[in-house]
Order: C-alpha cells, then structure tokens, then sequence
C-alpha cells in the first residue's frame, strides 16, 4: 500500500478505508470482512447484531446533547467488484488491494479500487470510532453480496433496526442526491451442444478482444462503451459466413454488473483460406477500433495462430447461438420519458462460455419501471429459446420509487446548498442500489443517497476522487449534525 494515503484528509476516513483494503472481501465470500467488522466493533465496545446472512449492524450511542435526535441508519455494502486486467497478477482471494495516490485521484494497481463501496463502509467507521463528530444514535448497517444479488439486502433481518432514516453512501458523483434506482433481473441461457472432431484440414487461431474500458453496466450503460462479447461475436459471425470459422471453445466477460472488458475464443478455418481470413479479421478489427476509438481508445483485436484444439462445436448451434447473440439487445432499451437523462431500462450480456459440449450466456437487465424491466428480459428470452436454449430469470429486485416531498431530501437538499451555495441534482440513477429492497423490509423508512465522485467502478480503471472525499465528508458530518428531533 502507499502510505501516502494516510496522509489524505480526512485521516480518520482514509485510515479506515486502508484498513478495509487489507481485507478480502469478494461476494458471497465475505466471511474474512464480516470478522474484520464485529472486530472492529469489539475494539471500540459498541455493540453489535448480525442476521442470518451475514450482514451486520453496529451500533453507537448518541453523542451528549443529541439523544433526542432521531436515529439515523447509515449503510453501505462489504463486498466489492473483482476485475483486474490481463497482465495483472493479483489474487483477490488472498491479497489485499495495493493502492496508490495519482493527483487528486486514487487508484488501484490493475486491479479494481473498491471505493464502491469502501469509501461508504470507511465513512461509517470513521464515524463509530470518532469521540468528537456530533451524532444522533447510530445504527450502521453493513450489508453483504451486493455486487451479484443483493442477496444480504433481500435477507436482511426484520428485527434488526428501528431508525426510520436510512443514509444510504453508495453514490458515485459529489453534486448528486439520488432518491431513486433501477431494479434488475438476471438473464441466464444455457444448452448442450455435440462436438465435433478437427482434422488437418483445418488451422486453428486464438482471436482475442481486449482493452476495452468496461465499466459499471448501470452508470455507464448509456456511454457506448465498447461490449466485448458483442464485438468478439460480431467477428465470428462474419469469419463464419465468409471462411466457414468453427468455434472450439470461447469464454468472455466475468461479472453480470460489469460491462465485459476482454473475450477470448479458440477458432479454426479451412488452411485454404487462412490468408483471406486474417485479411478480412485486420480489416473489420481496424473497422471496429475506428467506431470505438473516442470510447475505447485502447481496444486490441488479436487473431494469432495456436495449436489445432480436438473438437469444435456442432454447426447448427453454432449457427443458432452466433445469431442469437447477435440479436440479442445489449446498451440502452429504453430512456425514461419522466426523468430528463435517466436510462429507463437497458441490458448487458455480461458472459458468455462456450466450452466442452456446453454453453451458457448471462445478462444483467434493468430497468427502473417493472413492466418494461420485463420486456426487455422477454425478449432475450426469445432471441436465445429461437438457438435451442433454455432460459432463467433469477435474482430479481425491486427498484427504489423516489419520494419527492420525504423530509430527509429537503434535509441533505438544504445542508448541500448551505455548504457550497448552490443546489445539488437531486436525482434517480441506473444502478440498483439496496435502498428498495431494505424498504420493502422497512416501509416507514425514509431514504437517501450520496457519495464522493467514483469514476470507472466495476473497472481495473476505478478511482475516487481525494477532493470530492473531502466534499462528501462534509456533507455527511453536517447532515448528521442537522439530524432533527423525534416529534
């Protein structure tokens, strides 16, 4: 780690962040986190409750003079996205996540930050272990698997809070208040295929897409960031139908919310035609880098030639599944004639795994109105059933509805004005956030959510910004401060 991070003001918040940096804390795998968070709350002789999930609530007294005040449940999430880029060698199950300072930004070593939602979770516990911040009683709610399912959110205990409050830090742009989010649906596919042997007719190559941004596949859905699957199918389907390409295996992207950086596939050709096809593949790879050359500056097209593989995939799936893909929507479906910018509802085919007599693709669709959040998965559903897959939904939650007149929006609205002398965006966002699913367990709660600026979340290129820390610590401290009575 470099030490010059705990410099960074506010020392408290980066001390805490640095702390939680150390510690693994994949999804699903939070086991190590959860020990570091009921250590953490045993150090400071607080008191502490966790649920069957695993997610934990700490809680912390009122400071003097704030006892009346309500209490506030201030939450975010343990678990962090893993991606990192291909010359990285980096072990997110055992290594803790080697930082550096570049300007005003942040950063992590080829590998992603975890300031989503670290900076939350650091600001909270700087918060518990201070002897000085002005506070209404604390309940800190630190909750699990938010990365792929909101499962700890779905689960979350019914008895574990009794704040009617809820600050949620889990937004990524300084200036904004959100008080509303997109809900999601997965969308898995999946079918066998029979094999078929290669014989020395054939030449075999490695096509590989990569350097592509990536990014958060709700924030940045609507920023025309290159999608790796879509782009690697794109290629095969045009080698097919030209050259007559066989897939032998092929695996791209890794995370339903992370928009796929990289994809490889392993390929073969009839050797008669392996000049025309590396002819065509320079020239639709130099195609495809001019259309994403502002968005994607980076991208590498690789077609290399490897060792021939055994077997290749049976034609008519691979016919089937190229053309499914192919028409199955990817970026934004639909923009939201309600909210001026806000993405309505979108989808990303996030991976996609062909190997050994088997196939499966995952997407992550979503939306901020039910109905349409289903169109969109419906016809999904239909461009991969028409290939002979079968299709599932699965980890479906609920949006957050924004209410406009609730008391705690016109409170941080206020602070935020009071602080810079200019009004925040008060606004919805694309990404889920956890708020509606805990309000589903707790419907008298009033709900918001803010954070420093994060750009390139979900991404090895995740940084936070030191400045716009500083601001939203700010912010924090003041709206608790400004916490009213209980009437």
């Amino acid at each position: 780690m470099n030490t010059d991070i705990l410099q960074l003001q506010p020392q408290s918040l980066w001390k805490q962040f640095s702390a939680l940096n150390a510690v693994p804390r994949p999804s699903k795998k939070e086991e190590r986190v959860i020990a570091f968070m009921i250590d953490f709350a045993k150090s400071l002789g607080l008191v502490y409750k966790q649920d069957a999930e695993g997610n934990v609530v700490i809680i912390k007294p009122a400071s003097k003079g704030f006892e009346n005040r309500k209490t506030v449940v201030m939450q975010s999430h343990l678990d962090m996205v893993h991606q990192k880029n291909n010359d990285t060698q980096f072990d997110f199950n055992t290594q803790g996540i080697q930082m550096k300072v570049e300007g005003d930004w942040v950063k992590a070593e080829g590998t992603t930050l975890g300031a989503d939602n670290g900076i939350g979770v650091a600001t909270i516990m700087a918060i518990l272990a201070s002897n000085t911040i002005k506070h209404p009683t604390i309940e800190a709610l630190f909750t699990v698997d938010e990365e792929t399912g909101m499962t700890g959110a779905q689960n979350l205990g019914n008895d574990l809070l009794t704040g009617k409050i809820l600050l949620n830090l889990d937004t990524e742009e300084d200036d904004e208040i959100c008080i509303g989010c997109a809900g999601g649906v997965d969308v898995t596919a999946k079918r066998s295929y029979k094999q078929e042997m290669v014989d020395e007719t054939k030449a075999a190559y490695k096509i590989s897409v990569k350097g592509l941004e990536g990014g958060h596949s709700g924030i940045e859905i609507h920023k025309g960031l290159g999608n790796a699957n879509k782009i690697m199918n794109r290629l095969l389907l045009d080698a097919y139908e030209n050259f007559g390409l066989r897939i032998h295996s092929l695996q791209g992207g890794s995370l339903r919310n992370a928009i796929p950086r990289e994809s490889d596939a392993v390929v073969v050709v009839d050797k008669v035609h392996q000049q025309a096809f590396e002819t065509e593949m320079k020239l639709l790879s130099d195609l495809i880098k001019a259309e994403q050359q502002k968005m994607d500056p980076n991208l590498k097209i690789d077609v290399v030639k490897t060792e021939a593989p055994q077997k290749i995939m049976d034609l008519g799936v691979q016919i089937g599944i190229l053309k499914s893909i192919y028409a199955a929507h990817n970026g934004v479906f639909r923009m939201s004639p309600e909210i001026k910018d806000l993405v309505e509802a979108s989808n990303n085919i996030a991976k996609v795994i062909i190997s050994n007599g088997t196939l499966q693709i995952e997407c992550l669709t979503r939306s901020s109105v039910e109905s349409s959040r289903d169109d969109v998965a419906n016809s999904l559903r239909a461009a991969f059933e028409l290939s002979g897959c079968e299709v599932a939904f699965g980890g479906e939650y609920p949006g957050w509805q924004p209410k406009r007149d609730a008391a705690i929006l016109q409170l941080v609205d206020d602070t935020y004005y009071e602080l810079h002398k200019e009004r925040a965006h008060v606004m919805a966002c694309h990404a889920g956030l956890e708020c509606g699913i805990i309000g589903e367990h707790y419907p008298e709660m009033e709900m918001i959510s803010f954070g420093p600026t994060i750009l390139g979340a979900h991404s090895p290129d995740e940084r936070v910004s030191i400045s716009s820390v500083q601001k939203y610590w700010k912010l924090v401290l003041a709206v608790l401060e400004n916490i009213p009575e209980e009437s």
